[in-house]
């Protein structure tokens, strides 16, 4: 499939180092050659010198009217998938491959296509009516060259059906289909929290919360007007580094000044977050943002000392008064890396359970679903270890006593902001009553407690 639109762009920003895409059977020819899937025995300098090594799939294919860079190309299951993104800058030099945005969305819609066609690989009639429908399905996916849709398997393989004029002409673009039957409203708040904790002076401990607030209506109407509104507690600092979805038809501009690299006062904005939106048919993240929370969900102290052959363990848990107890689930993992399978461990725990794990490399402190009364737990033990084996985990940020404990925990109906939807709040502008349902969930990720006996690398202080 090819996009002249996107040609011209490309031509606009290269202007005299412009290279024209051959005809498709000339690329196609020079692609195989450049995979080394024709004419392998022949030594072909740009391709196969000793100075160039591909790291990825990202080619440069040399053609009659110069070379095409960048192309993403890639074998599966017999089949070669392939695509030329456009890059919005000026080609000489070439800028890094994480700057150029279109990779990753061609590798999106290039692996959409694969998860479309693999399942039938193994029947050919069934394959071959699949990519016979394959351009039906691009057009609704990329109509323009910009990928709107990767979920191919989604999308509806008759043309006639896309085909059709919408009876409203006020119906937006992205909403495909229209709904029929019972209104109803489910808007789900799922707040991450990424934590580093040192538990040293000289180290700063670092914290950040974001989130999301996913939606799915099923309202009757070619073009709905829905109205939703975030909270916060009277207290609860304020969302930041707010993103909408493009289907929000307006928004107060002091909601989206709020930036998490300025520091917070007083004139701040802290709601109630208003969107009015036109949803899209399908499950959508209306917002993400920020927010800059004064304290971490647990707190945590790790200890880890060497003695001779053994090892010595201290690990203290507090979860803060503030924080709702009451866990989906809540453990903690101690691994053990460049060393061999834990051949004794004796331990002794205030709460919960220790499992070892079936490599023996890797401890699960399960505290379950509530923490104690005094909200606090403690774990304390010895380790030590057999001989090395290639399938013991190594690691080389985490030598000697460089180590940490990661927390794994989800709180549902509970966000580590505050932040709700008020459900009498909802507005909708469409006949019948809808059933409105809200709910909300703080999850960890890249939870870390460092071994405060040893230097934690400088490489995560940098994450944030």
């Amino acid at each position: 499939r090819r996009y002249p639109t996107v040609e011209i762009r490309a031509e606009t920003f290269n202007g005299s180092t412009h290279v024209p895409v051959p005809s498709d059977s000339a690329f196609l020819k020079a692609l195989l050659f450049e995979l080394r899937l024709v004419d392998d025995h022949i030594f072909a300098e740009h391709r196969d010198t000793c100075t160039r090594i591909n790291h990825s799939s990202v080619y440069s294919v040399r053609t009659e009217g110069g070379d095409l860079w960048p192309v993403l190309a890639f074998q599966k299951s017999g089949l070669i998938y392939a695509c030329l993104p456009l890059v919005e800058e000026t080609l000489e030099p070439r800028p890094p491959l994480l700057t150029v945005s279109g990779l990753s969305q061609g590798l999106a819609l290039l692996l959409g296509i694969v998860d479309y066609i693999s399942p039938s690989r193994k029947n050919e009639a069934e394959m071959s009516a699949k990519i016979g429908q394959l351009r039906n399905l691009l057009i609704q996916a990329c109509p323009l060259g910009t990928p709107l849709n990767t979920n191919i398997r989604s999308l509806n393989s008759s043309f006639d059906d896309i085909q059709e004029t919408p009876t409203d002409e006020n119906q937006p673009a992205w909403r495909s289909n229209t709904y029929k039957g019972k209104p109803q409203v489910n808007v789900c708040i799922t707040e991450k929290v990424k934590c580093m904790q040192y538990d040293k002076r000289d180290v700063v401990d670092m914290w950040q919360v974001y989130g999301a607030v996913n939606c799915k209506c099923d309202i009757e109407g070619s073009a709905p007007n829905v109205t939703l509104s975030l909270n916060l507690p009277t207290n609860g600092p304020p969302l930041q580094d707010i993103v909408v979805h493009h289907c929000v038809t307006s928004v107060d501009p002091a909601l989206l000044m709020s930036s998490s690299a300025e520091p917070l006062d007083d004139s701040v904005y802290n709601g109630p977050y208003k969107f009015p939106f036109i949803p899209p048919s399908d499950s959508f993240n209306l917002c993400y943002y920020t927010s800059q929370v004064p304290v971490p969900p647990i707190l945590g102290c790790y200890q880890l000392i060497e003695e001779g052959s053994q090892l010595k363990i201290t690990v203290n848990l507090k979860l803060h008064e503030s924080i709702k107890n009451s866990f989906e689930y809540c453990e903690a993992r101690i691994p053990f890396f460049n060393r061999g399978p834990i051949a004794q461990l004796e331990y002794k725990v205030s709460y919960g359970q220790l499992d070892l794990s079936r490599e023996k490399s890797l401890l699960v402190w399960v505290i379950g679903q509530k923490f104690p009364k005094s909200l606090e737990v403690s774990l304390t033990g010895t380790v030590s270890f057999g001989t090395a084996g290639k399938e013991h985990p190594t690691d080389y940020v985490c030598t000697g006593n460089t180590a940490y404990v990661k927390l794994y925990f989800r709180i549902p109906d509970f966000t580590l902001t505050g932040c709700y939807v008020d459900q009498h709040s909802i507005q909708i502008f469409a006949p019948g009553k809808p059933k409105i349902t809200a709910s909300r969930e703080l999850i960890s990720s890249d939870y870390y407690i460092w071994n405060s006996k040893a230097p934690a690398p400088t490489t995560y202080k940098t994450l944030f």
